[in-house]
């Protein structure tokens, strides 16, 4: 599976499982943060879905750019909401961070690449 491939489907799963984390979070009463989570948990994957119909090279890096950027500030409100305890019940915590870590790095991956190759 190319990396295009694999970063489509692992940046949709990852927004599932950031849909299933805010609606824990919301659960215990977390409206501020959870909001911010699912904003930037969700938009991985909606860039690199507009990534794919991208008019040029730079088009298409650009949005993975904005893909990663997304992936870093996910992965900033994990950390904040985990070391405040609101993450501590949330079962699928471990495997979200491994997650956002992952797709961190097959967007810097295909970032560089891309550059590389234009």
């Amino acid at each position: 599976m190319s990396k295009e491939n694999e970063i489509l489907y692992q940046s949709f799963e990852f927004a599932r499982m950031t849909i299933r984390c805010y609606k824990h979070l919301v659960s215990m009463k977390e409206y501020i943060l959870s909001k911010q989570l699912l904003k930037s948990g969700t938009s991985i994957g909606a860039n690199v879905n507009e990534a794919q119909a991208a008019q040029s090279r730079n088009d298409f890096v650009s949005k993975m750019a904005i893909a990663s950027k997304e992936a870093r500030e996910t992965k900033y409100w994990i950390r904040l909401l985990d070391s405040e305890g609101y993450l501590n019940d949330f079962l699928e915590k471990r495997e979200m961070m491994e997650k956002i870590e992952s797709i961190q790095r097959i967007l810097t991956s295909i970032v560089k690449t891309s550059k590389e190759n234009s």
